[in-house]
């Protein structure tokens, strides 16, 4: 079980740290982004997708 929260844990910060670059480089709020992402994981992402204007 440890292995698979370090494991999630781990693809939520490779997700958040993708999205933060790709939202500063289109000029969006990565902050916001990042630490969404970070949190919620595919959510995070999804919801960039479709709002992150």
């Amino acid at each position: 079980m440890r292995r698979f929260l370090l494991g999630t844990a781990a693809f939520h910060a490779v997700l958040a740290v993708l999205i933060f670059v790709h939202a500063r480089r289109r000029g969006r709020s990565a902050g916001r982004w990042g630490v969404l992402t970070l949190a919620f994981g595919l959510g995070g992402v999804a919801g960039y997708a479709l709002l992150g204007r």
